[in-house]
């Protein structure tokens, strides 16, 4: 079964989306299910309509939703205000916390000739099939994995098997995919549906779903409308393949912007409830960086960044090496530095590299100092220079000119979209 709606200009409001759910629970057969384990995005997907919708299926389905379990990744566990703010309606006595170092299950693994084959030799390397424990043991007759697609820098589109096998994945299987995805290249990979890391999330899933109980896909896809404002374009379901494929092809239509010439100036927003660390906010150089001039700067506005990394263990190879280049991190994990051993680390310090072609400047407050982000290899501005300079409630997304006479191009949530220039591929 396929519950699938949407369009560029398709506007789902609360009704049509509560229309939506209701008609997917009934061709799924889920008043059948008595044990119900929801898969749902943390704090980072905030505007993906996941939490409106997991509180819809917690009204609806009531004591039959035995637990919630957001795909945390490597990322913190949600506070109770977050929960709040996302999950209003869903009782907080319902939520689990994704541990990755500890807390999985390996099903299986997959060769690394396949993995071989996939990345041309780029890695040579095994991968391991791994869930979060409670997917496997918590006596569950149905999952469902709630989420948005949205052109990703490692999966080229995130969600469907990417909620599971990373967002619940383990350590081992983490650091191998994100590595796989950054040394065959962001370009390559980010805004499609068919690139390496996919076609391994796929043969990984296959191998899952042997062992774990049925999987319902909700998927959503958000954009922007006439005025900016984000609204929902798109809603797919299903038990298999097909909702995804549907929701990634809307998701490029609207989420994927080319633009008439690259980038002079970019400055992006991260809004403080959401973005405290680089490992989050370096969206904003993943997502632009295909539309950026070289020579050009791209400006960070972070007045939440507190951190480098979501982990303590990465945090510190963070600040310990500083973002690189590929060529350079490739080096150092083949130099069989701490890094050969925390993949993930080194391909998010691939991924926050602009490769010299322009400029990256981070504008923080007194929580992330001067010193700490130049230790990096950022830039640094300070936050309320940068704000007066820039004011981020008074530009509309996309191109503007400041008072100075300067085009500067405005991105106010970098997670929201993908940028490219007009003569790139």
């Amino acid at each position: 079964m396929t519950v699938s709606y949407g369009g560029q200009h398709a506007l789902i409001d609360q009704d049509k989306l509560s229309n939506l759910v209701d008609m997917t629970l009934e061709q799924a057969g889920a008043s059948q299910a008595k044990q119900i384990l929801i898969v749902p995005p943390d704090i980072t997907r905030l505007h993906s309509r996941a939490g409106l919708i997991t509180d819809m299926l917690v009204k609806r389905c009531g004591d039959r939703i035995a637990a919630i379990l957001p795909a945390l990744g490597t990322h913190q566990p949600m506070t109770a205000a977050e929960l709040d703010l996302m999950y209003p309606q869903s009782p907080h006595t319902l939520f689990r916390i994704h541990d990755w170092r500890h807390d999985v299950r390996e099903l299986a693994r997959v060769p690394r000739e396949f993995l071989e084959d996939i990345s041309d030799q780029r890695v040579s390397y095994d991968y391991p099939v791994q869930v979060n424990r409670l997917l496997l043991e918590g006596g569950h007759d149905l999952i469902i994995s709630v989420g948005q697609i949205i052109p990703h820098e490692v999966a080229g589109m995130a969600n469907h098997a990417k909620n599971l096998l990373v967002g619940t994945g383990g350590k081992e299987a983490i650091d191998k995919s994100h590595y796989l995805g950054a040394v065959c290249g962001m370009e390559r990979i980010m805004g499609t549906i068919d690139n390496p890391v996919r076609r391994l999330f796929d043969r990984a899933l296959a191998e899952a779903q042997q062992h774990l109980p049925p999987v319902l896909w909700i998927l959503t896809v958000i954009g922007r409308d006439e005025s900016g404002n984000l609204v929902q374009r798109g809603y797919f379901a299903g038990f298999g393949r097909q909702c995804f494929e549907e929701a990634a092809a809307l998701s490029m239509a609207v989420n994927i912007e080319t633009l008439h010439s690259p980038i002079k100036t970019a400055v992006a927003w991260l809004d403080p409830s959401e973005y405290r660390s680089t490992w989050l906010g370096n969206k904003a150089i993943y997502r632009l960086r295909m539309a950026m001039a070289q020579g050009g700067r791209l400006i960070i506005l972070a007045p939440g960044l507190q951190t480098f990394g979501e982990d303590p263990g990465i945090d510190m190879l963070i600040r310990k090496y500083g973002y690189r280049s590929q060529e350079a991190m490739q080096a150092l994990v083949s130099a069989g530095t701490e890094l050969a051993d925390n993949l993930s680390a080194a391909a998010h310090l691939i991924h926050g590299s602009s490769e010299g072609k322009f400029q990256v400047i981070y504008a923080t407050g007194h929580e992330m100092p001067a010193e700490a982000i130049r230790s990096v290899g950022f830039e640094w501005m300070d936050i309320r220079e940068a704000v007066a300079a820039f004011p981020p409630d008074r530009l509309e997304p996309g191109w503007n000119t400041t008072a100075g006479g300067e085009e500067i191009f405005f991105v106010p949530n970098p997670a929201l979209g993908l940028w490219k220039a007009g003569n790139q591929s």
